[in-house]
């Protein structure tokens, strides 16, 4: 690691933490292509397993201020964080063994439809926090949902708490704020399990980790003070970011098209 890189992995950690602190969800899915094409720390699967283990830092700090505000719902939160490890575990094995150019391929390809459930998926979700809290904990559920979001995120080393929230209130019946303060000791557990596994292969570059993890620390409180600034214009930000996301992804795939025809020449 030169010290420009050292310097661009601090500033790709703010931009991430600065969306997850303005958006609630959502950034941690630029940090794959920043490391890559910006840091250019060039193994996806190096990037990845660094990206897991910032991610669950990151989350469990930002876990802490919702415990203390009451948002966190420990009994549902512990039981998908349980399912979702075992999906984690397997996903991220799968992952190390995939070759690089189709993992960003296929994650090029989940970004697109993360922008798209951004867009479509939020109103869904807040429909259902006047009637969610009415049901009960069904283990069928949660465990169902927490082993398909472990999965994936085991598989891409994403914090994935635009799949977890939608989940939490779909399978324990949770509000909106209840499911995104429980949310976070799922992501955190969920990039710790990617990440031991990556780490166990020797794919996470803490010369990475520790700047990023410094910068998205900054770059989240920034993102909170302008959250509460913003308010009610948080919805347009959100259809920007995933304007951002489309851009990034559709970038990755000509960058990865280009990578392969380019070999096959």
């Amino acid at each position: 690691m030169t010290e420009l890189q050292i310097a661009l992995s601090v500033a790709s950690g703010a931009v991430v933490g600065f969306a997850l602190g303005l958006l609630g969800g959502g950034g941690s899915i630029l940090a794959v292509p920043l490391l890559l094409y910006v840091v250019g720390i060039h193994d996806a699967h190096v990037v990845i397993g660094s990206t897991a283990m910032a991610v669950a830092v990151n989350a469990y700090f930002n876990l802490l201020p919702h415990a203390r505000a009451g948002h966190v719902r420990w009994k549902p939160g512990i039981w998908f964080a349980v399912f979702g490890v075992v999906g984690a575990a397997i996903g991220s094995r799968i992952g190390q063994l995939v070759p690089s150019k189709d993992i960003l391929f296929l994650f090029a390809s989940f970004m697109l439809f993360m922008a798209y459930r951004m867009v479509k998926g939020r109103s869904s979700s807040e429909s259902s926090e006047t009637s969610g809290t009415k049901q009960r904990l069904r283990l069928g559920r949660l465990g169902s949902s927490g082993v398909a979001v472990g999965l994936l995120s085991g598989f891409f080393g994403i914090g994935g708490g635009f799949l977890i929230v939608p989940g939490l209130v779909f399978s324990a019946g949770l509000s909106m704020v209840e499911a995104v303060g429980t949310s976070l000791f799922s992501v955190g557990t969920f990039g710790l399990t990617t990440a031991v596994s990556y780490s166990l292969s020797g794919l996470v570059d803490w010369g990475i980790v520790v700047p990023f993890i410094l910068g998205g620390a900054v770059g989240g409180l920034l993102g909170v003070r302008s959250a509460v600034r913003l308010g009610k214009q948080k919805q347009s930000l959100r259809y920007v970011f995933s304007g951002v996301i489309v851009v990034v992804a559709v970038y990755m795939l000509v960058m990865n098209l280009h990578a392969l025809y380019g070999h096959i020449a």
